[in-house]
């Protein structure tokens, strides 16, 4: 097979680790092998077993546990290949270079109304980019009401390495329980083109994250570039 075909190393590490899953060599209550140890048996950098045990842990394969480890969950029951782009942005780690802005600022009319407060309360921004090679493909706006980010380290402009899903349950024991998205196809907002360098459409995404009660937790925007997104879902129809 041309090695233009090949998947990327994150992928590869998922592949693996799924197979032992499905084999048993790694049953379900069990911890997996360290970051550093999956580091060294692949030979891969840290950036590319985080990013792999992330996207296990997002599709139900295993659950993290800050500063404890990885646990194995099983072979999901659901399909794992709906792509689920809020909760991706969660996972992620940051870097400096990642960070566009942390700010305070007036809830604008859309976000006020996901949050369920009053437009122009103030709440924290932040936002950030992802790229692919030296090209932008994602700007990740994220929405907290004062209360959840107070006491974090949400306001402020140094990256959170674990990603805002796992600092939230670090820090303040908020658990995830569900997501809703909508997508849909715009125009970029001024901000946006000038950090994607392009007035093309996007994939705008709007996502709201929900603890147990479902009281919102933050909001989330994205804006992808349309032509570097496909959004694929794969269900069984009985």
């Amino acid at each position: 097979m041309s090695m233009d075909f090949a998947p990327p190393k994150y992928a590869q590490v998922m592949t693996a680790i799924q197979q032992r899953i499905r084999d048993g060599e790694y049953a379900p209550g069990t911890m997996l092998p360290s970051e550093t140890q999956l580091v060294r048996e692949f030979g891969v950098g840290r950036t590319t077993v985080v990013r792999a045990l992330q996207t296990l842990a997002m599709q139900g394969w295993i659950e993290r546990e800050h500063g404890r480890g990885s646990f194995v969950k099983g072979r999901p029951e659901a399909p794992a290949d709906r792509v689920r782009p809020g909760l991706t942005a969660t996972e992620h780690g940051e870097t400096a270079e990642s960070i566009v802005s942390v700010e305070r600022v007036p809830a604008p009319r859309h976000i006020a109304h996901l949050l369920g407060v009053d437009e122009r309360t103030p709440v924290i921004a932040r936002q950030r980019l992802t790229k692919q090679g030296e090209r932008v493909s994602a700007v990740e706006t994220f929405w907290f009401p004062l209360e959840v980010a107070l006491g974090t380290d949400l306001d402020k402009p140094d990256p959170l390495r674990h990603g805002v899903r796992q600092h939230l349950q670090a820090v303040k024991h908020l658990r995830f329980d569900h997501v809703t998205e909508r997508l849909a196809a715009r125009k970029p907002t001024k901000e946006e083109a000038d950090i994607l360098g392009s007035t093309s459409p996007v994939l705008g995404v709007l996502a709201t994250v929900h603890d147990a009660a479902g009281s919102v937790l933050f909001a989330l925007s994205l804006a992808l570039p349309g032509e570097l997104h496909e959004l694929e879902d794969v269900y069984s129809v009985r």
